[in-house]
């Protein structure tokens, strides 16, 4: 077991978005890589804006997507409280320090952390005003994917607001100690933050942690940042949709990392394994929901037929399609067939719906194509005579028996097809129609083409 701690640290004050998803699973695939542990904080100090519903809304999308914690919220740990919340003990001990060393002092009802250096007063044209700036050492950044950084801190700043809360830059410095973090990954917009954040490590007498810094998220046009208000932000739309988690994992674990051999449909173990710091990328990742309907297709395609009936049951069921005496042994045979076509849960009632149905609606424009002409009439006589004749009804049996009589006929054997779909299914999509009348069966087959036959 290795000494690596690493730790997602969200605010429960909204919904979880896949910028947010991102920061956790490449945390928690570096945690699995090295063998260390992966450590869920709740930074709830901002108690206006936190809520429950928002803090189930991550516990739950976090489990959906597998990630499991080693510490935190309904795992509790050596090192909690795991909600700022509740370490205000934490905080005011470490502010003592902080104290007793002449780093604090009060300005505006606020506390600020005095830095060390020369004072000076320059002129700020932004704000038209005289401000006191600190002539202080540059503070040199390694961090693991943006290489070395420079940056000088050059003014004090606040690390407890007015109204006693304390800011975010004291606290996640006082948890990552008092947490023992060893490598901290996070978004590079906060980059801006971690001279700030290593000059209160040395205030301490601390060692800091190891930082990585991971690109952005850019929206699928590319025009900047992704948001939570943009199509395909949100974790739990995709749970309500019905994407498979895997699914999502590793579209997510392409958004900024890369495996380097151009692979993109990995299981999470892979990912585990394949995963560390070299293969992130500096530049920012695109998201692509096209690439993200792909791989989603990807697994449903090679999924098990015991998983994929687990899931689509409780759909299945809940639009009436199948009920508690519907023949498992067909429905299974029914999903083997699609799951080569269709490209989610979600989509599967539609493009399942006639099977378990018999009252299925026409498309109207395909059905006038069908009708148009006087050689539908024989080309369905023909079709009734050869599956009444065909005892064995399978697909090579009836690809051979249609032959026979499009030969006889003087016809192509594809000449018969879209008659038939749309008899038997009324729709001019769907699985490989052979595969297809072998599923359904000879007198489900017979039946639905006798009613088209009565009904046009």
């Amino acid at each position: 077991m290795s000494n690596v701690r690493v730790r997602f640290a969200p605010s429960p004050t909204g919904f979880f978005h896949i910028g947010s998803a991102r920061t956790a699973l490449f945390n928690w695939l570096y945690a699995k890589h090295t063998g260390g542990k992966f450590i869920l904080r709740i930074e709830d100090t901002d108690q206006n804006r936190n809520t429950d519903d928002a803090l189930d809304l991550l516990l739950q999308g976090m489990k959906w997507l597998g990630m499991d914690w080693d510490e935190g919220p309904n795992v509790g740990g050596d090192f909690g409280p795991y909600f700022q919340s509740q370490r205000k003990a934490i905080y005011d001990e470490h502010l003592k320090i902080l104290e007793d060393k002449g780093r604090v002092y009060k300005k505006d009802g606020a506390l600020w952390f005095k830095l060390l250096g020369e004072r000076y007063i320059k002129f700020d044209p932004f704000h038209k005003a005289e401000i006191e700036k600190v002539r202080n050492e540059p503070v040199f950044i390694e961090d693991e994917v943006r290489g070395r950084v420079e940056r000088t801190e050059d003014r004090d700043f606040v690390i407890v607001r007015s109204n006693g809360e304390p800011s975010f830059h004291f606290v996640n410095v006082v948890d990552d100690i008092t947490m023992g973090i060893t490598h901290v990954i996070r978004g590079e917009d906060h980059l801006s933050n971690t001279s700030k954040h290593i000059e209160l490590y040395k205030a301490f007498g601390v060692d800091t942690p190891i930082f990585a810094h991971i690109p952005l998220i850019l929206k699928e046009s590319g025009s900047g940042k992704m948001s939570k208000r943009d199509r395909g932000a949100l974790i739990d739309e995709y749970e309500k949709r019905l994407f498979i988690s895997e699914a999502i994992i590793n579209y997510i674990s392409l958004l900024g990392w890369s495996p380097k051999d151009d692979t993109d449909k990995m299981s999470v173990e892979t990912i585990i394994k394949r995963f560390d710091f070299p293969g992130i990328n500096k530049g920012s990742a695109r998201f692509d929901e096209a690439k993200l309907m792909a791989l989603n297709s990807d697994y449903i395609k090679a999924m098990p037929v015991k998983r994929l009936i687990e899931l689509t049951l409780p759909v299945l069921k809940e639009s009436n399609l199948v009920d508690a005496d519907t023949d498992l042994e067909y429905l299974s045979r029914v999903l083997v067939l699609c799951q080569e076509k269709v490209k989610s849960i979600e989509t599967l009632v539609d493009f399942t719906n006639y099977f378990f149905q018999d009252n299925y609606e026409f498309e109207p424009k395909a059905l006038q194509r069908i009708l148009i002409g006087d050689e539908s009439n024989a080309l369905f006589s023909e079709l009734m005579l050869v599956f009444e004749k065909t005892e064995l009804f399978e697909a090579l049996e009836l690809e051979a028996s249609l032959r026979t009589i499009a030969e006889q006929s003087n016809r192509k054997i594809f000449t018969y097809f879209p008659l038939i779909r749309m008899a038997v299914s009324g729709r001019m999509g769907g699985p490989d129609l052979l595969p297809m009348l072998e599923v359904m069966g000879k007198e489900r087959v017979l039946t639905r083409l006798q009613s088209f036959a009565e009904k046009f």
